[in-house]
C-alpha cells in the first residue's frame, strides 16, 4: 500500500487499488512487464502529484495561514514571520510627546480607522501606508482637550460646525455646558451633532443654571423637597443621556440665590453616575477663598470630583492670593478629595457687562425686573453705588473694554472712552449699554505672577473659556506653547502637553484620549515648534493661530499642511454611566 497522506475516500482508495495493480501485473514476459510497469508508473505519477498537493493545501496550509495571522495581529511584539503590515496613516520620524509628561523621543506612529495601532520604528516593523507624513523636525502629540468652552453654538450652527478656531489651535476635543448653562435636552443636542456632523470631538455637561431656571424661574426663590427632586431628576436624565458631569456657575443669576446644600444635592446624583462637578465659583475676587472652600466642601460631602474652572486672582484687591489659593487645593487632594483646575493664559477675563457690574439682587426676577429698577429713583442710586464698588474691584472703566454690543460702535472700546463720548459718569454709561442689550467685556485685572504660579501646579490643566471678543477662543493652547514653553521657559513642553491632553481626559474621565498610545483613539496633532503660535490680539480677536501642521481626529486628517480641510470628523462623545453604590 501507498502511505496514507492521502485521504482514504473512496474514490481515493479505488485509485491506491489501480497503484497496486500496477506494481503486480500478471502473465507477462519480463520485458513486456516491464515496459507497461513503466507506462504505467509515469501515468500513476501524474495523477499521485495533484492529489498530493490537495492533501497540503488541506492539512498544512490552514496551520500556515493562521501563524501570519497570528503575527500580523501582534503589530510591534517581536513577530518571527517577515512580513509587511499595512496601515491607513502613517507619521515618520516626528518628535514624540506622548501626553503621559516622559521625554520626547523620535518614534513613527501609524494610524488604522480611528485607532493608533503603531508606535516605534516603521521601517524595522515593515510598516507600509496609504499615507505618510514626514514629520521631521516636528512635534507629533496627541491632540488637546479644552475643557471649558462655550462652543454649543457654534457646533449647532451650520457655518460653525467645524469648530476650525480650536481645530488651528490643536484642540480635538471640547468641553461645553460649562457655567451652569447646557443644552435643554442633552439627548437631543448630542443626536443632532452626530447627524450633521462636527469638526472636533464634543462633550456635553448638564448646566445646573439651565435646570434651576426650568423649575424655579429666574428667581431667588429656594426650592421646596418636590422642586429639589423635580432639579434631581433632570440631572439624573441628563446624565442618563450622555453628559460628563453637572456644572455651575454660582456667580451668575440665578444660580447665585442657591445655597451650597442645593448644589450638594444635585451633585450627589451626578456623582452617582460617575459624573464630575465643573464650577465657575461664587467668586473670583474678594471672595476667592471662600469660594474654594465651598467647593471642596461640594466633592468632600457629594463626594464626586470637583474642578475649579478658569482658576484665576481677579481684581487689584486679590492679587496674589493664588498662593492660598493653590495650598486650599493641595490640602483637599491630601485629604482624598478630588480637586482640579483649568486656566487660560491672559491677563484679562471675559464676560457680560452685566455679570461683571450689577449686584445679583438687582437681576432677582430676570432683565425685564432689571430694567425697572435701572429706571426706578428710589432704587438706582443703591444700584448705582454698589456697581462703582463692583468696577474698582475690576481695576476701573479704562480697564473694560467692550467686545460685543447690540450696537457695533461701541465694539473695541473702553468703558471710560465711551463714558466721555456719553458725557455720564462710566456707571451710568454702562447701564446705558445693559439697556441696548447682552453686551460683552474684556476685563484686564489678572496679575502675570499668579497666571504664571497656577500655571506651574500638576492639577491645573489648559482651558480658553472662548467668548466671543476674546483672544483666547483662538488663541490659548498655542498662546501656551510660544510663550511659556518656548519663549519664557516657564514649563517644559512635555508638562505643557499632558496638562493640555492626557490630564485633562482623566480629570473628566473620558476614556481612551489624551495620550499616543496603541489601542486609543487617534486624536493627533502635528506642529512645528519655531512658529507655532496665537495670532489673535484684543484688537483682533479672530485670527487663527498657526503652526499646527496637521490635525488628525479619530484618524481623519482635519487639518493639513497647516489648512483646515473641512472633513467633520468629531464625534458627540456620551458619558458610559457607571452606577455607583452609596
Amino acid at each position: 500500500m501507498l502511505p496514507s497522506v492521502i485521504s482514504s475516500t473512496p474514490e481515493e482508495s479505488g485509485k491506491i487499488l489501480a497503484y497496486e495493480s500496477i506494481i503486480a501485473p500478471q502473465s507477462m514476459t519480463n520485458l513486456q512487464s516491464l515496459l507497461l510497469i513503466l507506462t504505467r508508473l509515469r501515468s500513476a505519477v501524474a495523477l499521485f502529484v495533484p492529489v498530493a498537493l490537495v492533501a497540503f493545501a488541506t492539512h498544512l496550509l490552514p496551520q500556515a495561514v493562521l501563524t501570519s495571522s497570528s503575527n500580523f495581529s501582534s503589530a510591534g511584539q517581536g513577530s518571527q514571520i517577515d512580513r509587511v503590515q499595512h496601515v491607513d496613516l502613517l507619521m515618520l520620524h516626528g518628535k514624540l510627546v506622548d501626553g503621559s509628561g516622559n521625554k520626547p523621543r523620535t518614534a513613527d506612529v501609524g494610524i488604522r480607522g480611528d485607532r493608533i495601532v503603531f508606535i516605534g520604528d516603521a521601517r524595522k516593523e515593515k510598516f507600509k501606508a496609504t499615507k505618510t507624513i514626514d514629520a521631521t523636525g516636528l512635534v507629533v502629540a496627541p491632540g488637546f482637550i479644552d475643557p471649558h468652552t462655550h462652543t454649543l453654538g457654534d457646533l449647532s450652527d451650520e457655518k460653525r460646525k467645524g469648530n476650525e478656531a480650536y481645530l488651528m489651535q490643536g484642540v480635538t476635543t471640547v468641553v461645553t455646558g460649562n457655567d451652569g448653562g447646557s443644552a435643554q435636552n442633552i439627548g437631543a443636542t448630542l443626536s443632532q451633532w452626530e447627524q450633521q456632523g462636527i469638526g472636533t470631538n464634543a462633550i456635553l455637561l448638564a448646566g445646573f443654571g439651565t435646570i434651576r431656571g426650568k423649575v424655579l424661574g429666574p428667581t431667588d426663590a429656594q426650592p421646596n423637597a418636590a422642586q429639589l427632586e423635580e432639579m434631581k431628576q433632570l440631572v439624573a436624565r441628563a446624565m442618563d443621556e450622555g453628559a460628563f458631569g453637572l456644572s455651575t456657575g454660582l456667580y451668575y443669576a440665578p444660580q447665585s440665590y442657591s445655597k451650597t446644600e442645593e448644589v450638594i444635592e444635585l451633585s450627589k446624583v451626578a456623582a452617582a453616575k460617575g459624573g464630575i462637578y465643573d464650577t465657575h465659583m461664587r467668586s473670583e475676587s474678594a471672595g476667592l477663598l471662600e469660594a474654594i472652600v465651598e467647593t471642596i466642601r461640594i466633592g468632600r460631602e457629594a463626594k464626586i470630583p470637583v474642578h475649579i474652572s478658569h482658576i484665576k486672582a481677579l481684581g487689584p484687591e486679590v492679587w496674589h492670593r493664588s498662593a492660598q489659593a493653590i495650598q486650599l487645593i493641595k490640602q483637599a487632594r491630601a485629604a482624598g478629595i478630588d480637586a482640579s483646575a483649568c486656566q487660560y493664559p491672559y491677563t484679562a477675563s471675559g464676560t457680560s457687562l452685566q455679570a461683571s457690574l450689577v449686584p445679583r439682587w438687582a437681576e432677582v426676577g430676570g432683565r425685564r425686573e432689571l430694567l425697572k429698577r435701572i429706571d426706578d429713583p428710589q432704587i438706582r442710586p443703591r444700584l448705582i453705588k454698589e456697581m462703582e464698588e463692583n468696577l474698582k474691584g475690576r481695576g476701573g472703566a479704562d480697564s473694560l473694554l467692550i467686545a460685543d454690543s447690540p450696537n457695533r460702535e461701541f465694539v473695541g472700546k473702553r468703558l471710560d472712552a465711551i463714558a466721555k463720548e456719553m458725557n455720564k459718569t462710566p456707571v451710568e454709561a454702562a447701564l446705558e449699554l445693559i439697556k441696548l442689550g447682552s453686551a460683552g467685556v474684556i476685563s484686564f485685572n489678572m496679575n502675570e505672577g499668579d497666571i504664571r504660579r497656577f500655571m506651574k501646579e500638576k492639577f491645573v490643566t489648559t482651558c480658553s473659556d472662548g467668548s466671543t471678543g476674546h483672544p483666547r477662543k483662538y488663541g490659548t493652547f498655542t498662546r501656551k506653547l510660544r510663550e511659556y514653553v518656548y519663549n519664557q521657559k516657564l514649563i517644559s513642553l512635555p508638562f505643557a502637553v499632558r496638562n493640555s491632553s492626557a490630564l485633562t481626559a482623566e480629570t473628566f474621565r473620558i476614556p481612551e484620549r489624551g495620550l499616543i498610545r496603541e489601542g486609543y483613539f487617534a486624536d493627533v496633532i502635528v506642529f512645528d515648534e519655531k512658529t507655532v503660535a496665537d495670532r489673535a490680539t484684543y484688537e483682533q480677536p479672530e485670527l487663527l493661530s498657526v503652526g499646527m501642521k496637521f490635525v488628525i481626529v479619530n484618524g481623519r486628517v482635519a487639518v493639513e499642511n497647516g489648512k483646515y480641510t473641512g472633513v467633520l470628523a468629531g464625534r458627540a462623545l456620551r458619558k458610559q454611566v457607571a452606577i455607583k453604590g452609596p
